[in-house]
C-alpha cells in the first residue's frame, strides 16, 4: 500500500491535483472535504461534525491500509504551528505504515493571487458545495492563512519519501507526473 499525503494551504490544488494523480496511476483519491461535505449538511461546521470526519477518516483509512488497494491519495491543510495537526498526520502515517505501507510527502505551495482564482474554479465548487460562498470562502482562506503556517519552514519535514512543489505556473497535470516520477508511482 502506497499512502501519497498532499498538503498545503486551502486552493493550491490538492485535490485537483489528486484527482491527475489518480488519473494516471493506480491510486484512489481521499480528498479531505468528502467527508465535509458529507457531513456539514447535518452538522454544520460543528464539534460534532469534526468528530465525525476524524472517525469517518480513521476508519477508512484503516479499511484501505488493510486492503489489496494499490495505494490512496489524502489531501490536508496542515497547520505547522498546531502540535495536534503534527499529531493527526503522525497517527494516519501510522496506520498505513503498521500495515506495512508506504508514505510519501507531496507539500504544494503557491501565491497567494494564484490561490484566490483557484478558489474561483468550476473544478473545486464542483466538488466542494462548502465553498460556493465565494467571498466567505476567500475571507476564510486568508484569515486561515493569517492565522497559522501552512507551509513547511526549510528542513522542518524529516521524511525520506518528501517532495515540495511550488505550483504558481504548473498545471495539475505537469505537477501529478513530477509526483509519479519523483516516486515511481
Amino acid at each position: 500500500m502506497k499512502f501519497v499525503l498532499i498538503f498545503g494551504p486551502q486552493a493550491v490544488g490538492k485535490m485537483t491535483v489528486g484527482h491527475e494523480l489518480e488519473r494516471i496511476t493506480e491510486l484512489k483519491l481521499f480528498h479531505n472535504h468528502m467527508t465535509i461535505e458529507l457531513l456539514a449538511p447535518y452538522f454544520g461546521f460543528s464539534p460534532k461534525m469534526w468528530e465525525l470526519v476524524d472517525t469517518f477518516r480513521r476508519d477508512i483509512f484503516e479499511a484501505a491500509a488493510s486492503s489489496d488497494m494499490y495505494g490512496m491519495i489524502f489531501t490536508y491543510v496542515w497547520g505547522f504551528d498546531l502540535p495536534n495537526d503534527w499529531d493527526y498526520v503522525e497517527r494516519i502515517i501510522k496506520i498505513f505504515e503498521d500495515q506495512g505501507g508506504e508514505s510519501y510527502f507531496v507539500e504544494l505551495e503557491a501565491e497567494l493571487e494564484e490561490r484566490i482564482e483557484r478558489n474561483k474554479t468550476p473544478h473545486r465548487l464542483a466538488h466542494k458545495p462548502t465553498k460556493r460562498d465565494i467571498a466567505r470562502s476567500e475571507q476564510n482562506l486568508r484569515q486561515t492563512m493569517e492565522q497559522h503556517r501552512l507551509n513547511s519552514l526549510e528542513g522542518e519535514i524529516q521524511k525520506e519519501n518528501y517532495i515540495r512543489i511550488n505550483n504558481s505556473q504548473l498545471n495539475a497535470q505537469e505537477v501529478a507526473e513530477i509526483i509519479k516520477n519523483r516516486f515511481a508511482l
